[in-house]
């Protein structure tokens, strides 16, 4: 039988060890999509959070009433009934973001993110635990969007957050806001993350001061 993480390690697991992006592969089509600015990548990255956790306590909550014959049916359900508070928001409210962003948020609603940590962990567990997972999960894959957008834009267009940080000297490089650009920066960062990993893993421990008799 295995044990049962404790509720700080069901939040800091999906920030790094299981980022859902770095480690786990798992929505790269906004990923690669969207990050061509960090705003669009924060956006993004929210109203996917906004979801996973709004669905998590559904679907917690729910568990038991779902039969399990139509279980992916009803997480789909209750998982586009969130997507579409998203988008309706995001059109009302920042109309500029939301024509950006174009059918990538209504597509949140089979991004496989969301409906894996419903199926592997919120319709087994009880509405803390899922909602501290999800909100883990959710921070994890707003840092990879954000931390992707800042990169492509930075080089891309020479500013963060659209404030210009670079020059006339600089040339921007079109190719970073380019699909080509997306791949190559995710490609990188998921090397420099594993990379990092195998090399913390491998660390060797202090040695023992005692003498060996």
């Amino acid at each position: 039988m295995s044990t049962q993480l404790s509720l700080k390690a069901e939040f800091v697991k999906g920030l790094w060890r299981e980022n859902p992006v770095l480690a786990s592969l798992l929505g790269l089509c906004p990923t690669l999509a969207v990050t061509n600015a960090a705003m669009n990548g924060l956006a993004m990255g929210l109203a996917t959070t906004f979801v996973l956790l709004m669905s998590s306590l559904m679907i917690s909550a729910l568990r038991n009433f779902i039969p399990y014959q139509v279980r992916i049916a009803g997480y789909i359900v209750i998982i586009a009934t969130f997507v579409t508070v998203a988008d309706r928001f995001l059109a009302a409210f920042l109309p500029e973001i939301s024509a950006t962003l174009g059918p990538y948020i209504p597509l949140i609603v089979v991004n496989c993110l969301i409906l894996g940590r419903q199926e592997a962990f919120s319709s087994r567990n009880g509405i803390g635990r899922s909602l501290l997972d999800s909100l883990g999960m959710g921070l994890g894959f707003i840092f990879v969007l954000v931390a992707l957008g800042i990169i492509r834009e930075t080089l891309g267009s020479g500013s963060i957050f659209g404030v210009t940080v670079l020059g006339d000297w600089f040339t921007p490089w079109m190719v970073m806001i380019l699909p080509p650009g997306a791949f190559l920066t995710l490609g990188i960062l998921i090397a420099l993350a594993n990379w990092y990993n195998d090399s913390s893993s491998t660390t060797p421990r202090s040695t023992d001061k005692k003498a060996i008799s």
